[in-house]
Formats: C-alpha cells, sequence, structure tokens
C-alpha cells in the first residue's frame, strides 16, 4: 500500500504544515505569509532529494555501512545488534514511543556534535544557511547529514529491533515537528516546553548571533534533553512575540547560494570581502 511508505506522509505533512503557517503566521511584519520567498525553488529539490531520492537511490551504500556496523558490533559482544528486538512483545504505539525516544537522543548528540566538530559543521551549516525560517526549511541539510545521523543512531535502533510499521509512524511524527519547528507559528507547547521542541524554542538555535560555546536547542523532538544538559534557551510566555534579529550564522554570505555548490562541495567558501578606505566594498586579493 502506498501509505506503508514515508514519501506520500512527507507530502502529506508539508501541505498542512504550510497552509497552517499561511492561516495563522506568527512573526511581525508577515501578516500573509508569502507562498515563494528566496531560494524557495532550492528547497523544493532538497525535500524532494533528501525526503525520497536519496533513499532510493543510496539503499547500497547503507546496506554496507550497516554491514560493517554489525560485524563490528558482533565482534565485540558476540551477537547482532539487529537479533536482538528489544521491543519486541509491547504494544505499537510503546514500540513507536521507545523507538522516537531512543532515536532522538542520538539525533541530539550527533546535532551537538555537528555544531562543535569544525569538519562536521562545515557540512551542516548549509541548513543554517536559511534567513527565513519556515517549514520547508526543515529540508534544506546536505546529504552527508543524512550518511552522518543514519550511521551514529544505526546500533541503538537496530538493538531495539523496530518493526516497519512502528518506523514508519515514529519517522512522520518526527517529520512533523521537524517542520512545525521550522515554521512561522508561534507555539510553545505551553506546559508541555519542557518535553517537546517548539518553533519559539527551535527559532533560537537559528539565530545568526551564536548563544553559548556552540549554540542553543539542539533538539529534534524531544526538549527534554536541552533542558537536562543545559543547552536550552526559551523566552518565558511573556516575550511570546521575541524573535531573532536575524536568522543564519556569522560569515554565512561566504556560503555559496549556487545549488551545485552546496551539493558538490559543501566545504567550499566565497573569496572574504575587504573594505577600502572609502568603505567601498573590495573581493580581497588572492
Amino acid at each position: 500500500m502506498i501509505f506503508l511508505e514515508y514519501w506520500p506522509w512527507l507530502v502529506v505533512v508539508s501541505v498542512l504544515v504550510m497552509l497552517l503557517e499561511r492561516l495563522r503566521p506568527w512573526r511581525p511584519g508577515q501578516p500573509w505569509q508569502p507562498w515563494i520567498r528566496p531560494q524557495f525553488a532550492q528547497d523544493v529539490f532538497w525535500i524532494v532529494f533528501n525526503g525520497y531520492v536519496f533513499a532510493r537511490f543510496a539503499d547500497p551504500l547503507f546496506k554496507l555501512i550497516y554491514r560493517g556496523l554489525e560485524a563490528g558490533f558482533s565482534g565485540i559482544f558476540a551477537s547482532e545488534a539487529n537479533a536482538l528486538h528489544l521491543v519486541v512483545g509491547l504494544p505499537l504505539w510503546a514500540q513507536v514511543l521507545v523507538a522516537m525516544v531512543v532515536a532522538d537522543f542520538f539525533e541530539w548528540c550527533v546535532h551537538n556534535l555537528l555544531h562543535r566538530a569544525p569538519w562536521l559543521w562545515r557540512i551542516h551549516r548549509m541548513h543554517h544557511s536559511i534567513h527565513t525560517m519556515d517549514w520547508i526549511g526543515n529540508f534544506r541539510f546536505h546529504w552527508g547529514e543524512i550518511i552522518i545521523y543514519s550511521t551514529l543512531r544505526y546500533i541503538p535502533v537496530a538493538m531495539l529491533g523496530v518493526p516497519p510499521l512502528a518506523g514508519l509512524i515514529g519517522g512522520v511524527i518526527a517529520t512533523a515537528m521537524g517542520h512545525l519547528n521550522h515554521a512561522n507559528l508561534n507555539i510553545s507547547w505551553g506546559p508541555l516546553r519542557y518535553l517537546l521542541n517548539s518553533p519559539r524554542m527551535h527559532i533560537w538555535h537559528h539565530e545568526a548571533a551564536l548563544r553559548g560555546a556552540a549554540g542553543v536547542n539542539f533538539a529534534i523532538v524531544f526538549s527534554v534533553w536541552d533542558w537536562l544538559f543545559g543547552t536550552a534557551y526559551l523566552p518565558g510566555e511573556a516575550a511570546s512575540s521575541e524573535s531573532p534579529e536575524r536568522i543564519g550564522f556569522e560569515g554565512d554570505e561566504r556560503v555559496p547560494a549556487a545549488l551545485i555548490w552546496r551539493f558538490f562541495l559543501p566545504f567550499i567558501d566565497r573569496p572574504p570581502v575587504v573594505e577600502k578606505s572609502s568603505g567601498e566594498p573590495l573581493p580581497a586579493a588572492k
């Protein structure tokens, strides 16, 4: 059945969040969320490629990676990770919940690492090249991140033995949360903000002015990890209209805007710009 695949749910979730964002936009000066904004077409490419195409064509690569990880695990523990089936016997809702919590914790760790390891940041910074927070920005990320996330979370998720249906449900919920968190929506979940990530919280993760050593609010779905480990930042309910002055990161003007450069060479930079004495910009000498 078609709805046992991920991509139809990606379309459904995208349409629903897009409509919600346009009916109830949050930030001042945007009484009606625009349908098209700069680099929207590029983000359409990323959602199609990252949400559908890459998964189809990278399957042999992931099978090779997973075989290597399984071999390493079985060599150490004399057992295959995907043979443990730790959630077998639990009802479907519990399988979904356990799988989401375990996967989300490891994704929080990976996301944190993407901001702290310089060579990983060079890949991840493309996601932070977003200057307008909206639903489709959730999928502006380099395909290398799929490999990084899928590799580092494979063993703990494989140990659970999550059945395909539970994995699909968890993936759809995580996608819906990711879309919402990047959307122009004034949602904080009230008392549940200490458990769940939200648009009001995640926008501060995209603030250009860095907070803390490597940023704040690394949560994907569950904000509880940020609150537990001291990386959370969220203005109070009384400041519900507050948002960062600028979205992006320091030096983001040096990231090439062309899709071909972003796709193949995430490490490349534009030349820096220096100022002449008159104040007019001049390309730096090579």
